[in-house]
């Protein structure tokens, strides 16, 4: 059934007007014979046609109104902003050989007019890293101690010890002390031993163990050429970092392993060797975010009654921390009342408030009349005369905090030992507040779905309102996935440019498949499981012959149609609408060739084959087809296309 149009009080138009005025001349004044635009009295009819338009234009606003107002009634208020969060990296002035501290609060911004300022979460220190072991691991996981032969002059230690050397193969070194959000430098001194690998892309995968897996790190740079030269490796460490025991030795690893070189891409011959090795911590990388801290503020006096209101003095506020909160002071003793979403569950004696992130309104539980005639407060009212305080509080938030990598380099205070700041990454996670029109088209959907999870469309609504990391969900009921469990599928934002995707960008964070599952939880019928997970990914490469048109550069042609069908086949920007690849949806050669044939520069596209592709070994599988079928619950992600122009 089709929503129901609002009504228009009254749908008469600027012409209606004045025609209808004209109408009434004969009637009330039948000597005003001149009734042409230039006559002056008509003008003052259009005048007054004009003005009543606008009456008529905020009478028929009325209906929305009511629509607004009714959503408040039902508890459907526009969402609030969200924070962008990034990862600022501070900079000593030289290696740490002290403890050095980053306050909490430590403001950043980026540089120009109407700077984005960010401020640290948490305060964070670093401190002189030592390394006190060495192994060579193997594939299998058998370690040899290499420890000795770093420190005594004149050896040297294998980092392979497989032969040939074989992916898998590791060399680990152990610092005493954990390293979580270092930046860190390797020293090394080695010998160009470790031949057969391209020195500047070598298939090297810097990790450490964070507890639970090992965590790749970020390598800002390698002077090493592979580990085959005397150089320094600088790595960004995750924030975890937790002890392990190998070989018989606990610390705490980072380690070198050699990887499953990608296609044309050369690996090791032969081992390197390394002589040395030493390390420096040369800064840290602290966790921060679009907001601005507000002192406490004492926001007046209770008078003893339900349902008192206060506002602080700015707002949107950001969603509260745990010491943040709403303190009553009676008597100069200070508790702390619980923030509740609503007050429908609140008791009388129930020390609950509900803070309005959106409007900054505190607001304490009413006195409700029931059909019995009783009044009950759901939850408890202030004494008369108790302060109403707020501790300290965050304001901010929307997509202007999506700032772009190293753009955050201003420290808005000198923070000692400290030379400069920058961000590795692009902030994500900002998310501007909710407009009132958007909340009006939420809205029904919300009352349908009464927030819990029953039918499949159920499902995926919620998964996706659970986190704006959340680009795609499909469900998947129990009855169509084989089992009793409802599997729900989610595909992640991933915001970088889409022909530098792999699959392991498509991986769940753990934050985020927490915020999922918590979400889905607390909304799915009673005695249903449901399992979150992620869509298989069947990879496609196309080969193509193609003509250009003359005059058109072969190798500009060539980039397009890549960059094109790499965009095409795709979980995020795929599908005939650029809106990710469907589910169930075939690949067929037709489709592709329409997508090469829109390219400026093409002629004709003379031959083209759609191969399967083993996303992990980099490898096709099987000869060319027309049409690619899409397995149940995948969907499709290019990679390695050819496509040779004429």
């Amino acid at each position: 059934m089709p929503p129901l149009e609002p009504p228009h009080l009254d749908d008469r138009s600027f012409q209606d007007i004045v025609d209808e005025t004209k109408r009434l001349i004969p009637r009330f004044t039948p000597e005003w014979t001149n009734h042409n635009v230039s006559d002056p009295g008509v003008a003052l009819i259009e005048l007054f046609a004009w003005m009543s338009e606008m009456v008529l234009f905020r009478v028929n606003q009325v209906p929305d109104r009511m629509y607004v107002h009714f959503l408040n009634l039902v508890g459907i208020e526009p969402f609030p902003p969200s924070v962008a969060r990034a990862d600022l990296t501070f900079w000593l002035s030289a290696p740490a050989d002290r403890i050095v501290p980053v306050p909490a609060g430590t403001e950043v911004a980026t540089a120009g007019e109407n700077p984005v300022v960010f401020t640290t979460n948490v305060e964070a220190a670093v401190a002189p890293p030592v390394l006190v072991a060495a192994q060579a691991v193997n594939g299998d996981g058998q370690a040899l101690d290499v420890w000795e032969d770093l420190t005594v002059p004149g050896a040297s230690a294998l980092c392979f010890t497989s032969t040939p050397v074989a992916p898998g193969d590791a060399i680990y070194l152990g610092a005493r002390e954990s390293m979580g959000g270092y930046a860190v430098r390797l020293d090394l001194s080695a010998r160009a031993e470790g031949i057969g690998v391209d020195p500047t892309n070598p298939p090297l995968a810097w990790e450490v163990w964070d507890g639970e897996a090992w965590v790749a790190c970020q390598v800002e740079s390698d002077s090493t050429g592979g580990l085959n030269k005397a150089g320094s490796v600088l790595l960004l460490l995750p924030p975890r970092h937790e002890p392990l025991l190998v070989g018989g030795v606990l610390a705490h690893w980072v380690r070198a392993r050699l990887m499953r070189p990608q296609p044309g891409q050369p690996t090791y011959a032969a081992s390197p060797r390394i002589a040395s090795a030493s390390i420096v911590a040369l800064g840290i990388t602290v966790a921060a975010e679009h907001a601005t801290t507000h002192p406490g503020e004492l926001l007046g006096r209770s008078t003893g009654v339900p349902g008192q209101s206060f506002t602080v003095s700015d707002s949107p506020v950001a969603q509260r921390r745990d010491e943040e909160g709403v303190h009553v002071v009676v008597r100069g003793r200070t508790q702390r009342w619980d923030e509740v979403p609503d007050f429908a569950s609140s008791g009388p004696t129930d020390h609950h408030v509900v803070w309005d992130s959106t409007t900054g309104e505190v607001r304490f539980g009413p006195a409700v009349r029931h059909p019995d005639g009783l009044v009950r407060q759901h939850g408890a009212v202030p004494p008369d005369g108790a302060e109403i305080r707020v501790t300290s509080y965050r304001t901010g938030g929307g997509v202007r905090g999506n700032v772009g990598a190293r753009t955050l380099t201003a420290l808005r205070s000198g923070v000692p030992f400290v030379a400069s700041v920058s961000n590795a990454r692009a902030a994500r996670g900002g998310v501007d507040a909710e407009t009132v029109a958007e909340a009006k088209l939420r809205g029904p959907l919300t009352l349908r779905t009464g927030q819990r999870a029953v039918t499949a469309s159920d499902f995926e609504a919620l998964t996706r309102q659970a986190s704006i990391e959340v680009a795609r969900a499909r469900c998947l009921p129990a009855s169509s996935s084989g089992s009793a469990v409802v599997r729900v599928l989610v595909v992640p934002q991933v915001r970088t440019d889409p022909r530098t995707h792999r699959i392991d960008d498509f991986a769940l964070s753990a934050e985020l498949f927490d915020e999922v599952a918590d979400a889905l939880d607390a909304r799915r019928m009673v005695g249903v499981p449901v399992e979150v997970g992620t869509p298989f990914y069947q990879g496609v490469s196309v080969a193509a012959l193609v003509r250009t048109l003359p005059g058109r550069p072969a190798a500009m042609v060539r980039q397009r149609i890549s960059d094109a069908l790499t965009r095409f086949v795709h979980p995020l920007t795929g599908g005939p609408d650029g809106g990710g690849w469907p589910f169930d949806a075939p690949l067929t050669a037709t489709a592709v060739a329409q997508v090469i044939e829109g390219i400026d520069g093409v002629l004709a596209v003379d031959e083209l084959q759609l191969f399967e592709y083993d996303l992990r070994t980099g490898r096709r599988i099987g000869g060319g087809r027309e049409s690619i079928p899409l397995a149940e619950h995948a969907l499709f992600l290019s990679a390695d296309h050819r496509v040779v122009v004429r």
